[in-house]
C-alpha cells in the first residue's frame, strides 16, 4: 500500500494568507495530497536568547520572521478543501489557554465536518515563553499533561467538569463536540515524551532525518508499546522538512530532503521503507511564492507516486 502523503499550508511571510491559503490547499487537494498541515512560530527574537531548536549558535531561519496564525491557516483551509485532512505539527501546548484551544479545535472540526488532527508539543523556544506561555519552560511537560486532559474532557460528554492547576471547569455544557474523537499526536523526544505517547496519543510525530535514524525510533516506539501493554496501533505522520532547489544539490554534505524534486523524491523512496505510513512534506520555506509552491508540490506528489510511494 502506497503511504499518505500531506502537505504544509503557506504561513511565511512571502504568502498573502488570505489568498494563498485557499490556493494552495484547493490545489494540493485535487493533486492527490491526503492532508494539510501547519505549524507554530509566534515571534522571531533579535537576538534570539537561544538557538534555533535550543542548539547554541544555530540561526533561527529567515522564514520564521512572520508565520500566520496555525489555527487561522487551517480554518481557511478548512473552507477551501472537503477531504483532506487538516493537521497541527505541532501547536505548542503552553503557548495555549488549554480550555480555549480545547474548545478551537472541537469547532474546527466541527466546520471541516470531523477532519482534524491535533498534534501537539511542548516547543523549545525560551523567547516563545517569555512572551506567551501560561507556565514556566520548566512545567512544560505538566501543561501538556493538563491540555491532554481538559482536551478528553471538553470533548467528551457533559456535564464536563475539571480541577487542574491551570484549569477549572464547574459542571457545565461545552459545545460544540467534534465530530469523532480527535486523534492527537505526539512527538518522542525523551524517554517521558515517549512514554506519554504511548500511554496518551493516537499518533508520533517524527522528524524525518534519515531513514536508519527514522526506522530505529519507529522501533523503540513500538517495543515501549509493546512493553506497557498498548493494544491499538499507533499511527504516524513523519515531518519532512525539505529544501527545495530548481537544480540538483551537487558535490557531498547532501542532508536529506535537500536539493530537485527528484533528490527529494529519492529521499522520500528510502523513508517509506521504514514502514511509516505517512510524511507531511513541508515545502514553503525555500518556495518564492504560491504559485511555486503548488507547481513543486504537484511534481514531488506525481514523481513519489510514480516511484512507488
Amino acid at each position: 500500500m502506497p503511504v499518505s502523503l500531506g502537505l504544509g499550508l503557506p504561513q511565511m511571510k512571502q504568502y498573502d494568507i488570505g489568498r494563498d491559503v485557499a490556493t494552495v490547499a484547493r490545489a494540493a487537494e485535487e493533486a492527490g495530497y491526503e492532508s494539510l498541515w501547519v505549524f507554530e512560530r509566534i515571534l522571531f527574537p533579535e537576538p534570539a536568547t537561544q538557538g534555533l531548536y535550543g542548539i547554541p549558535g544555530l540561526p533561527w531561519p529567515e522564514w520564521y520572521r512572520s508565520v500566520a496564525d496555525p489555527l487561522v491557516t487551517l480554518t481557511l483551509a478548512a473552507a477551501a478543501t472537503d477531504r483532506a485532512r487538516l493537521g497541527t505539527s505541532v501547536l505548542v501546548a503552553p503557548l495555549h489557554v488549554p480550555f480555549q484551544l480545547a474548545r478551537s479545535l472541537a469547532s474546527l472540526d466541527v466546520a471541516s465536518g470531523g477532519r482534524v488532527i491535533a498534534g501537539l508539543g511542548t516547543g523549545w523556544s525560551l523567547d516563545e515563553y517569555a512572551a506567551a506561555s501560561v507556565a514556566p519552560f520548566e512545567k512544560r511537560g505538566a501543561v501538556l499533561d493538563e491540555l491532554l486532559d481538559v482536551c478528553a474532557a471538553v470533548w467528551g460528554p457533559d456535564p464536563v467538569s475539571y480541577e487542574g492547576e491551570l484549569t477549572t471547569i464547574a459542571p457545565s455544557n461545552v459545545g460544540p463536540k467534534p465530530v469523532r474523537p480527535i486523534p492527537v499526536y505526539l512527538p518522542a523526544n525523551s524517554p517521558r515524551a515517549t512514554r506519554r505517547l504511548v500511554d496518551r496519543a493516537d499518533g508520533w510525530m517524527p522528524v524525518a532525518m534519515g531513514p536508519a535514524q527514522l526506522a530505529e525510533q519507529w522501533r523503540q516506539v513500538q517495543d515501549l508499546a509493546a512493553q506497557r501493554g498498548r493494544e491499538r496501533p499507533i499511527e504516524v505522520c513523519a515531518r519532512v522538512n525539505a529544501e527545495y532547489s530548481a537544480k540538483p544539490f551537487q558535490g557531498e554534505g547532501r542532508q536529506p530532503f535537500q536539493g530537485s524534486v527528484a533528490q527529494i523524491v529519492e529521499d522520500l523512496v528510502a523513508h517509506a521503507g521504514t514502514g511509516v505510513s505517512e510524511f507531511m512534506l513541508e515545502l514553503q520555506g525555500t518556495t518564492r511564492d504560491a504559485a511555486e509552491l503548488v507547481d513543486v508540490a504537484a511534481e514531488v506528489y506525481e514523481a513519489a507516486r510514480a516511484a512507488g510511494v
